[in-house]
């Protein structure tokens, strides 16, 4: 088992056949349902696929002869102009790295190219791994870099197993592994829904952050069958926050959804209050956002309410060994490289360049990782197992457990 990660099990259906005698009259009526069609998702259209090994390709020393290594190449902006984009590319170089030596596959070989600033060094990092033989491609880390890579990536079948967050650039071989704000908004107001709240109004920045967190609150509100009352963007600072959050406490509305974290926050919840949302009243929900900020804990306006995250301490023992292996604590997306190098080593078992299929990636049963249980969607976005909490003096606590599996859920 690689890491911490491993493939949940997987249940095929078998349909039987039963001939009918012909002779034999039957009687008039509806005809039969028709059975469930199963949608297998197809690997991108590749003009010039790699699919062999060649002796131009990077080598292992002492590899046996006939064997072909587990070539994974990794995209991240270790030259970017940005001192912490530098030390986070770093970090996640180093995830990867332990995650390969946790697998123990003797036969993996990673191979490490620079994103940059992102856009056109991105591209030249792709061809760069791809001419060295790549069979997987993990990171890279911008929006604008994922665009560039992928289209030279599926041009050889290869997949991309991306860290943006921008929804826009999945698909057609690019997966995202990031924490997507879209997961936390749908589970948070479907637990809001299951509890008794059907009346919604939204706060969000007016920032692309914002743009996704709204849209994503406008889904998932029609999902539960609820009603939207109200939406007011902000500009993303303290002082432009009385406004909207007072035309949201006087929407009507049982349940509000605050897009944001921090200072802002803080100065959000007890404007709510003071116009007459109060937490007896209005049930408060948040995204992950909230999870970056423990002072949070301390504004009374929030105590009670609700936000989806990780279960909380899921990536203990992550850090615990990054912290053994390299002597400091990783950075905080660090544990997606992890998961990715760990996930390329459980999919490894199968034929050299014919093992990252678009099935194997997007398997409904999922992926246990660092930070709980995920899948890929058809379209390449991922879909995680999260916890929601609740907001008390002492600090958040658990309501409703991250899912453990899949299973049973639908796809």
């Amino acid at each position: 088992m690689p890491g911490c990660l491993r493939l949940f099990p997987r249940f095929c259906a078998i349909a039987a056949g039963l001939a009918i005698a012909a002779c034999t009259p039957k009687p008039e009526g509806p005809p039969p349902p028709a059975p469930p069609m199963i949608v297998v998702p197809q690997g991108p259209i590749a003009a010039n696929p790699l699919d062999r090994d060649l002796p131009s390709y990077l080598r292992l020393p002492g590899l046996a002869d006939g064997a072909t290594p587990v070539r994974v190449g990794i995209i991240l902006p270790f030259t970017s102009t940005s001192a912490p984009t530098r030390a986070l590319a770093a970090s996640m170089l180093k995830a990867a790295e332990l995650a390969m030596f946790a697998a123990g596959n003797r036969n993996m070989l990673l191979m490490a190219a620079d994103e940059g600033n992102g856009g056109a060094k991105a591209a030249e990092a792709a061809e760069q791994l791809l001419a060295q033989g790549a069979e997987v491609i993990v990171g890279p880390l911008f929006g604008a870099s994922v665009s560039a890579v992928a289209p030279i990536a599926r041009d050889r079948a290869v997949p991309v197993l991306a860290f943006s967050t921008e929804k826009n650039v999945a698909g057609n071989g690019a997966y995202l592994l990031s924490f997507l704000p879209q997961n936390e908004v749908r589970r948070v107001v479907s637990y809001a829904a299951a509890n008794g709240h059907h009346q919604f109004a939204a706060l969000a920045p007016q920032t692309a952050y914002g743009d996704v967190t709204q849209e994503a609150f406008r889904d998932s509100v029609a999902a539960v069958h609820g009603t939207v009352v109200g939406v007011e963007r902000f500009a993303p600072n303290a002082a432009a926050v009385a406004a909207p959050a007072s035309a949201v406490a006087k929407s009507g509305a049982d349940a509000v959804l605050i897009a944001q974290g921090g200072v802002i926050l803080r100065a959000i919840a007890p404007t709510l209050s003071l116009d007459g949302a109060t937490r007896d009243k209005v049930k408060l929900l948040g995204t992950g956002l909230w999870d970056d900020d423990k002072a949070i804990a301390r504004e009374s306006s929030l105590q009670g309410s609700w936000y989806a995250a990780p279960a909380p301490n899921a990536d203990a023992e992550f850090v615990d060994k990054y912290r053994a292996a390299f002597g400091s604590a990783p950075a905080q997306i660090a544990s997606l490289a992890y998961d990715a190098v760990s996930l390329v080593a459980l999919l490894s078992q199968g034929t050299p360049y014919h093992r990252f299929t678009a099935a194997a990636l997007a398997d409904p049963n999922g992926f246990a990782g660092v930070n709980g249980i995920f899948r890929f969607n058809n379209d390449g976005t991922s879909e995680r197992g999260l916890a929601v909490l609740e907001m008390t003096p002492a600090g958040p606590v658990v309501v409703s457990p991250a899912p453990t599996t899949f299973q049973g859920k639908n796809s």
